[in-house]
């Protein structure tokens, strides 16, 4: 046991213990002497300060990144949405690599980009969606919306022959090579 504490109030895991001079102490300074421990320890163990500590000990799981499925379930299971994108990614880059037709190029990119929009509403509307949760719910869902939505868009205007006609697109690429 480490100096302040005792074995009702044992530290977590990983983290120092709240003591003399410790970062989580609200109002403690550090280089200051227990002079008023005995008497803190008497009028029993005060709440956690809310404030964020001075030095970052571990990172935080992101929100929703716990099991989209019951801890018994097998592995693919429990990441189903993960599965979901990566396959539906996969098998967008799996047509653009075989091209075994004529607009495969087109098609792949818009699946592999769907798939991102995909992972975005998924990350939106599912509350656990195991390792698909790579960041806070807002960075997941502005990073895969906005890439999903580029690669959607650059694959229906691509050249030859667009699906999507741009007026614009045109002019800033004549201005561009001319």
């Amino acid at each position: 046991m480490g100096a302040g504490t005792s074995p009702a109030d044992p530290a977590p895991a990983g983290r120092a213990a709240d003591g003399p001079g410790g970062q989580d102490e609200p109002g403690r300074q550090d280089g200051q002497d227990a002079a008023g421990s005995a008497e803190e320890a008497a009028a029993g163990p005060r709440p956690r300060s809310r404030r964020f500590p001075r030095f970052t000990r571990d990172t935080a799981r992101p929100e929703g990144g716990g099991r989209a499925a019951p801890g018994d379930a097998p592995a693919p299971a429990r990441q189903w949405p993960l599965l979901t994108v990566l396959g539906a990614a996969g098998l967008g880059l799996l047509i653009v690599a075989l091209d075994p037709f004529a607009e495969a190029f087109r098609v792949g990119t818009v699946l592999i980009g769907c798939a991102l929009i995909t992972g975005a509403v998924l990350r939106w509307t599912v509350p656990s969606v195991g390792m698909l949760a790579v960041r806070s719910r807002f960075t997941d869902l502005v990073t895969y919306g906005l890439m999903g939505t580029a690669i959607v868009l650059l694959a229906l205007v691509a050249q030859p022959g667009p699906w999507l006609d741009v007026p614009i697109v045109e002019d800033v690429v004549r201005f561009t090579i001319r």
